[in-house]
């Protein structure tokens, strides 16, 4: 990653962490309690967090870890909020992106590259660079990686007569062919957003290669206002308005998994959405799930795009880094948990029979073993062989642009704003 004087949260006129202060952190730092501490979030796979934090204290009497459970919408804004203020707990989580970037600027978090032991070694390289900059390492990945996939019904394919596209000339074809029997090409969530951003992220980046956003993050002027973005945001309202979406795509939602049941029930070919969905279609739509026609590939590679097409869209995992403002005693704490615990034999058992993907390259006999060994061996591949695994946007960017982001996208998805005009509302941030 390129890094630049200005980061400030995406370089989008957000303010600087040193202007702001807040009451306190989740510990003592910086003073007599060598007590390490750590916030979570509440929710998902965070319990599975907390049970190796648990493991970690029974066994490291004189190097404990205090946690806190934190709602994730809420975190945010009080971690901000607490390294601003110098208060923050030893061990910050974040997803990397801007506010990794920031923190790193402002100095208060520590460069990790000699406390990470082998876990470098260990760690898929696409995921791993999300935790670097000018070639240091200022955040380590902690659970599991989320790449955005493209799901498909086998059966729909087989009545149409088309093969799973592998080209976006595939694509187009495809799309042709379904119209003509009756059947959505994609489901789409369009009334979530969300799901959205996953196409804008994919196109563009296809198109354009991961500098294009990368410039977003790193605060260059006029950044949002690429041509790649561009071609990106059209081709997106060309799908809508010529047949490539579910026409009722605008009051689909994601929330009650619409947009998986689509898929389910035939009235759509393909889905792009998260390795989550898997499970979800799992959970909720058994039939389906066990028919043989449940299937998944990776996006479709552009011709004469730009982008490596190994590349891939997600969330590549949230990450640890170390606060600058903690103690001495509490820094090291966190280098041994950081060198020691993180991916270890019993926690990474409990995450694979979970159903989730930690990013390490040395696991391919544990996968081989689970129930869902032929989804998690292909995320597994996809994200070992992606020359860049890109952050969603919407944790990539400042929370206070994150909203305008969603706000702008919803009116592509409607036709009420051009690709232009999203550029420029982006630009002026």
């Amino acid at each position: 990653m390129r890094r630049t004087t200005r980061v400030a949260a995406a370089g989008l006129g957000v303010t600087s962490l040193m202007a702001l202060s807040a009451c306190g952190g989740g510990g003592e730092n910086g003073g007599g309690d060598a007590n390490a501490d750590a916030w979570i979030l509440t929710g998902g796979g965070w319990p599975a967090i907390q049970e190796d934090f648990d493991r970690w204290n029974e066994a490291n009497e004189d190097a404990q870890i205090d946690t806190e459970a934190i709602e994730n919408d809420s975190y945010k804004g009080q971690i901000r909020t607490a390294v601003g203020s110098g208060e923050a707990p030893t061990l910050i989580m974040s997803w990397t992106g801007g506010a990794l970037l920031e923190y790193a600027e402002e100095e208060r978090i520590v460069d990790l590259s000699e406390h990470t032991g082998d876990l470098e070694s260990r760690v898929f390289d696409s995921v791993w660079q999300n935790g670097q900059i000018d070639g240091s390492t200022y955040a380590v990945p902690l659970n599991d990686v989320q790449p955005v996939v493209m799901y498909y019904n086998q059966a729909v394919f087989d009545e149409a007569g088309v093969e799973i596209p592998e080209t976006w000339e595939d694509v187009e074809a495809a799309i042709d062919t379904f119209n003509e029997n009756d059947v959505a090409p994609f489901s789409l969530a369009g009334g979530s957003v969300w799901p959205a951003l996953m196409w804008l992220q994919y196109l563009t980046d296809r198109h354009g290669g991961e500098e294009v956003f990368q410039a977003v993050v790193e605060g260059e002027e006029g950044a949002w206002d690429n041509e790649s973005i561009l071609f990106a945001l059209e081709t997106m309202q060309d799908l809508g308005e010529n047949g490539g979406y579910i026409d009722t795509y605008n009051s689909v939602t994601a929330d009650q998994n619409e947009d998986a049941q689509l898929l389910a029930d035939g009235q759509a070919a393909m889905l792009l959405q998260g390795s989550w969905v898997y499970s979800t279609i799992h959970q909720d739509f058994p039939e389906f799930a066990e028919s043989g026609d449940f299937g998944f590939t990776s996006f479709p590679t552009l011709e004469d795009g730009a982008g490596d097409p190994s590349n891939i869209v997600g969330n590549p995992a949230n990450f640890w880094s170390v606060s600058a403002d903690a103690s001495e005693e509490e820094q090291q704490i966190a280098f041994d948990y950081i060198s020691e615990n993180l991916y270890n034999e019993e926690t990474v058992t409990a995450m694979l029979e979970a159903g989730s993907l930690p990013p390490l390259a040395d696991i391919e006999d544990q996968i081989a073993e689970t129930e869902d060994a032929d989804f998690l061996d292909f995320s597994s591949n996809l994200v070992g062989e992606a020359n860049h695994f890109q952050l969603s946007w919407d944790q990539a960017v400042a929370p206070e642009v994150a909203q305008p982001l969603t706000d702008n996208l919803s009116q592509i998805l409607r036709g009420d704003m051009t690709p232009q005009e999203f550029v420029d509302a982006m630009n002026s941030l």
